[in-house]
């Protein structure tokens, strides 16, 4: 998966989430494609660039990157 391609994932769930789990959704993004981060050796400040939004989200992230070692998707949104 590309850079571009990943900033349109991120992009999509965030702009469909309901009000209130936006944040959640980046989490959830990162926590899915933490593999597909990593493969391409991109920052998360990247990720979100590439998803059109401020780099300061890439702290979020980071934080699902992260999670993605203790935790598992029970269901997509």
């Amino acid at each position: 998966m590309t850079l571009k391609e990943l900033g349109t994932v991120l992009r999509d769930m965030y702009q469909g989430a309901a009000r209130g789990d936006q944040v959640v959704m980046i989490h959830l993004f990162a926590v899915k494609y933490a593999e597909q981060i990593a493969a391409l050796n991109a920052s998360c400040k990247d990720v979100a660039l590439a998803a059109g939004m401020s780099e300061s989200y890439g702290t979020e992230i980071n934080k699902g990157v992260r999670l993605a070692k203790y935790v598992e998707v029970k269901r997509t949104a």
